[in-house]
């Protein structure tokens, strides 16, 4: 019995499918915001899904009552849905899954995906990812990823994208890339680098940096203006949070001081010191970007 649930057929040109999932793969929400961004700034139209009956344990995702026109109650289910875009300017169309990591049967689960894959010739998977690590807010986002295939690890390096060594538990990202190898589907994986001390707060200047080395990876113009603005209000409103706390910024600056250290040395990770305990600087955090919405609200 086949999950893939086909809404249209359309007909693509050899697309590349990118896919990012909310869950353990996506700190501060960075690779899920990165494929809405695309899907509502491309105006992308949904073709097909995954029925999540057989993956999801629902009293851990739990389907949402919507109030639907004339105040009908709808409801919502998990979801994995598939998007493209077509634009005649790029050489290769694209397909965009934006999904919620699976709680069952991974393995069913990615051959969903490769089927839809076979169905529309996609030609690459490339996934989007995010981790809590000692990055700061105050400097470019460290960016890992890693290909199998040799031209896709080419253009990696070449863009200075750090590849990672990785051993360990991993996600339905890790299980879809393994998947993608048994068949031979070229594939990427790209990781962005969140600070931990901001825990579950959006991340837009994450998705910007995703959506940038993307941009040039498959050499696929991307409109980032937007996002701009939001960068550079998420690095206000932040600085202003971390330098109402003298120790929470004192130890920041440390941390600074030694990721400078260490790209000067040409070392692509700094050792990470001793931080306050990340409950306390969240918990300042959400309290000061509290007050700036209640204000702006206020206005």
């Amino acid at each position: 019995m086949s999950h893939l649930q086909m809404e249209e057929s359309p007909s693509l040109r050899s697309p590349i499918l990118v896919a990012a999932f909310a869950g353990w793969n996506d700190a501060a929400q960075a690779a899920s915001s990165s494929v809405l961004y695309l899907i509502n700034g491309w105006s992308a139209r949904r073709f097909a899904h995954i029925d999540p009956e057989e993956f999801y344990d629902f009293t851990e995702v739990r389907p949402m009552i919507r109030l639907g026109p004339g105040l009908e109650r709808e409801l919502e289910w998990p979801s994995n849905n598939f998007y493209y875009h077509i634009d005649h300017s790029l050489s290769r169309d694209v397909a965009l899954l934006l999904g919620i990591e699976p709680h069952l049967k991974w393995r069913a689960f990615a051959e969903s995906v490769l089927e839809l894959v076979r169905q529309c010739s996609v030609s690459t998977l490339v996934t989007l990812g995010a981790l809590l690590a000692d990055a700061v807010h105050t400097r470019p986002v460290p960016l890992t990823g890693y290909s199998m295939d040799p031209e896709l690890a080419a253009r990696l390096a070449s863009r200075r994208i750090a590849g990672t060594r990785y051993q360990g538990p991993t996600g339905i990202v890790g299980t879809l890339h393994d998947a993608c190898r048994r068949s031979g589907l070229p594939a990427a994986s790209l990781w962005a680098s969140v600070p931990y001390y901001l825990g579950t707060t959006p991340n837009p200047k994450a998705s910007h940096a995703l959506l940038s080395t993307l941009s040039e990876l498959l050499d696929v113009h991307l409109d980032l203006a937007p996002l701009d603005e939001q960068v550079r209000a998420f690095e206000k409103q932040v600085s202003e949070a971390v330098a109402s706390n003298p120790d929470v910024a004192a130890h920041i600056r440390e941390l600074e001081q030694r990721m400078d250290a260490a790209l000067v040395e040409g070392a692509r990770e700094a050792e990470a010191g001793e931080l306050p305990g990340s409950d306390l600087i969240i918990r300042d955090l959400e309290d000061f970007l509290r007050r700036q919405r209640q204000d702006g609200e206020g206005e």
